[in-house]
């Protein structure tokens, strides 16, 4: 279960990543392209519409960063500032950190049940009882987006469903770190495919990277003659 929700997380933004890359170049190809005065294409390119493209953009990027967040949560990808915890002794540091945990579990699901409440009452409301065929009497339909005219609640949506994938986050974190006592860490210097070492060339097993600029190889050992 908990598989298939990560992958679900991953795919999500990723797709969310792909498409509004997608789409920002075809609206900008589209407006480039239409101020070339080529016989016909002009006018058909003219007559495309794609001023919703904008919209449709900042609702992708609004659920990619809402969910991407709870991806960071669960891989430990974002920049926390642990300079003083990691300095405690245990178990004064392990105490802090599940306290760090469950004051971030406690702020999404906060935020999580006011977005909620928010998307319930702009027009969720009123959706679920008209998809049901209940009696709407005098509840609020909602406002659309200006140009997709979408209802905002469900674009509203990605607040209570991110947070509480976050707040989730946060708890799962926390369990783990209780079992393990390890919290997930993400290495900004990892790159793919690059993780085992090349192997040097005959001849020149001596040479290797200087730590104080890391570009230029030099001889082990300077003192037998070598180049500095």
């Amino acid at each position: 279960m908990l598989k298939a929700l990560d992958h679900l997380e991953e795919w999500l933004v990723t797709f969310l990543i792909g498409a509004a890359t997608l789409i920002i170049f075809v609206a900008v190809a589209h407006r480039y392209a239409s101020g070339l005065a080529i016989p016909g294409v002009q006018d058909w390119l003219l007559a495309q519409n794609l001023g919703w493209a904008q919209e449709l953009c900042i609702i992708m990027f609004v659920w990619m960063a809402k969910f991407g967040a709870a991806y960071g949560v669960r891989t430990g990808i974002h920049v926390g500032v642990d300079v003083l915890i990691n300095r405690m002794q245990m178990p004064l540091r392990s105490k802090f950190i599940v306290f760090g945990l469950l004051a971030g579990a406690l702020f999404t699901g906060i935020v999580g049940t006011l977005g909620a409440a928010f998307v319930w009452e702009n027009g969720a409301h009123y959706a679920v009882f008209n998809a049901l065929g209940i009696d709407t009497g005098e509840l609020y339909e909602g406002p659309t987006t200006p140009d997709l005219e979408w209802p905002t609640w469900i674009v509203y949506c990605a607040v209570p469903f991110g947070s509480y994938l976050m707040c989730f986050r946060f708890l799962q974190v926390c369990v783990a770190f209780l079992r393990t006592g390890e919290l997930p860490h993400h290495d900004h210097g990892h790159v793919e495919g690059v993780d085992e070492k090349t192997p040097l060339a005959p001849g020149d097993e001596d040479l290797e990277f200087r730590l104080d600029d890391n570009l230029h190889p030099s001889d082990r050992d300077d003192n037998r003659g070598g180049r500095a």
